[in-house]
């Protein structure tokens, strides 16, 4: 099986462990990025997994390359040419005080990628699946395009498509996120959002809910998810599910909607190390569950384990095996010393 993943790999500049912008004086510069990571957790998985994107032909889009290769990451398909690698600022909170992000990717090469640099028929022959995010629609018109081009191929090849809505309102108004990602929705096999992705791009709203008090309804949940997958013909939602206690813990479950039922996960407490790339290893464990022929409810488990693993670990990536998380989704948590 192939995987192949579209988007945009970005520097990440951090203060060094939970110091604030202002205290720091120098930063830590790690990769990542939505669809980056989902390929690197899938290639640790044992997948054979491809990365595609657009990177300035320098020494920084190198060094970016290698991060990808050295997960075991098929990077064959990265289009060359532009002027810079995407940045973003990531402040890492801690109890109450949230994480802080500022993006520095305007104008960067996969930003001003065009129709041109991706032969979608040559990179997705062979392929089982497909994913993207709705970070990378967001990033141009030309990207919106390109990601349509790739569905569109996709579909044409009886590729299966996954989406991870991801709203970002740094990067488009909602009322464009729900014009363009409701043009590219029908052609997604499995949709991947949580309660705030489903009420700002498509006005989807959770009964019952309140993200930020951290209460949180299953059966406004089951509601989200049987409008989404209705309204743009999904066969498979996956709504994660985020109870906010504070910056440094959370409750973490989701749920899965296929096939007329529904799936929830077991609940975890989770004490976070660093939370960015948390629905990216979701996203990942849902891909390698589903494409491996895992029950819907055993899906569901793998996919939320995997994802409770990456909040322990720094970085954006996800530097876990599928023995490690099935360990945890059979129940083994208790962070036991292993010799």
């Amino acid at each position: 099986m192939k995987f192949v993943c579209f988007g945009e790999i970005m520097g990440r500049l951090s203060p060094v462990g939970y110091k604030r912008f202002v205290q720091a004086d120098c930063f830590e510069v790690i990769y990542g990025g939505g669809e980056a990571n989902v390929a690197v957790s899938l290639a640790n998985f044992g997948m054979d997994a491809s990365y595609v994107t657009k990177l300035p032909d320098n020494d920084i889009g190198k060094s970016a390359l290698r991060t990808l290769r050295a997960h075991g990451v098929d990077t064959s398909d990265i289009a060359w040419g532009g002027e810079r690698v995407g940045l973003y600022y990531c402040e890492k909170g801690a109890s109450q005080r949230p994480s802080k992000v500022i993006y520095d990717r305007k104008y960067s090469s996969i930003s001003t990628a065009s129709k041109a640099d991706f032969d979608w028929k040559k990179i997705l022959d062979g392929a089982t699946w497909f994913h993207f995010t709705g970070i990378t629609p967001a990033l141009s018109d030309a990207c919106a395009e390109i990601c349509l081009d790739a569905l569109k191929t996709a579909k044409a090849l009886g590729v299966s498509v996954s989406c991870d809505l991801n709203f970002r309102k740094n990067l488009w108004t909602t009322e464009k996120a729900g014009k363009v990602m409701g043009e590219l929705m029908p052609f997604v096999d499995v949709a991947i959002a949580n309660e705030e992705d489903c009420e700002k791009v498509f006005g989807i709203k959770a009964a019952n809910t309140d993200i930020t008090g951290g209460k949180l309804s299953h059966e406004g949940y089951k509601d989200v998810a049987k409008q989404l997958s209705e309204r743009f013909d999904i066969p498979t939602v996956a709504i994660t599910l985020r109870g906010s206690i504070s910056a440094s813990d959370n409750h973490w479950a989701a749920m899965l909607y296929r096939d007329g039922e529904y799936y929830f996960s077991k609940d975890y407490l989770i004490h976070i190390v660093d939370r960015v790339g948390g629905g990216d290893s979701f996203g990942a464990g849902l891909i390698y569950a589903l494409s491996n022929g895992y029950s819907n409810q055993d899906a569901i488990e793998f996919a939320v384990a995997a994802s409770a693993l990456k909040h322990t670990i720094e970085g954006d990536m996800n530097e876990v095996t599928v023995a490690e998380v099935k360990a945890l989704a059979g129940g083994d948590g208790s962070g036991r010393v292993q010799r």
